[in-house]
């Protein structure tokens, strides 16, 4: 996500933001979050919430705690008042409503890295943003090479021969460099993947290769290794000639954090915004100004 739209989108949410007199507890109001979420009916959001709740007491922690009904009084096109159901939202309820929502729209993307951060410094936002980029552009690998497998195996390849169909992709994208190659290169241990090591520019690219080879494969009905190593090796050199265009070779960027450290840290994370959360004081009012 680019910074300016992070910067922006930041913005909203802070400006949403309320805290408790006397205590440092922070909410937002259900009905202010959901346009921050890009969510226009209220019946659909609310579907959400009911979501989120349910997740918070299959983990054992008091709903009432994070979610808290309240009405509000809105004025009507006619002038009149009329007073809406709306919720008090502890940031751990926000983060389980983003949770629930679709991870492709920015401001859900956003959302689940804004409230799993206890604080609000844009810098630490940015970081797990780019964190939870990573490892999802890690599982679209994992499952488009899942599928590749499962292609090769289809049509007469075992094993050690979609291994070597592998290899040969790398060594195209990665400027005749081996797998093993680039594994010394990076300092990445023989036992380990080396797309765990891999910036998401290049996991995206060897993703973008894996699709290309799978529909092909499928949609040419190619049979044997020597056809399907082939046309893996095609994908991934017009893969690097695109790069290439744009001044990038992917065997000169560095190596990133190894991708298992990151995830211990968002679970690690997570398990923290209930703790950092606080509570919702019993003692509330059920009504909002």
């Amino acid at each position: 996500m680019e910074k300016n739209k992070i910067i922006a989108i930041k913005a909203q949410f802070d400006k949403s933001l309320h805290i408790i007199d006397n205590t440092d507890i922070e909410y937002w109001l259900a009905r202010d979050l959901m346009g921050l979420l890009g969510y226009e009916r209220w019946e659909n959001f609310e579907k959400t919430i009911g979501r989120a709740m349910e997740s918070c007491e299959t983990s054992g922690i008091t709903v009432a705690d994070h979610f808290r009904e309240v009405t509000k009084m809105v004025q009507l096109g006619s002038g009149a008042n009329r007073k809406v159901k709306d919720y008090m939202l502890t940031r751990y309820a926000c983060y389980l409503i983003a949770q629930n929502g679709d991870p492709k729209k920015a401001e859900i993307a956003f959302a689940q890295s804004y409230f799993a951060v206890q604080t609000r410094k844009q810098e630490l936002i940015e970081e797990r943003i780019a964190y939870m980029e990573r490892t999802e552009a890690r599982g679209r690998l994992r499952e488009s090479e899942k599928r590749l497998s499962q292609n090769i195996y289809e049509r007469g390849v075992d094993d050690a021969g979609f291994g070597r169909v592998r290899s040969k992709g790398d060594q195209a994208l990665f400027g005749g460099n081996t797998t093993q190659d680039m594994k010394r290169k990076l300092g990445v241990k023989e036992n380990r993947p080396l797309a765990d090591f891999l910036p998401t520019l290049t996991i995206a690219a060897k993703n973008l290769a894996a699709e290309m080879t799978n529909y092909n494969v499928e949609e040419k009905d190619l049979q044997g290794e020597v056809a399907i190593a082939t046309e893996h090796v095609q994908n991934n050199s017009s893969v690097r000639t695109m790069l290439g265009e744009r001044g990038i070779k992917p065997e000169e960027l560095p190596p990133s954090e190894d991708i298992r450290k990151l995830e211990r840290r968002v679970k690690s994370q997570e398990k923290r915004i209930v703790q950092q959360s606080g509570k919702l004081p019993d003692n509330i009012s059920d009504e909002e100004d």
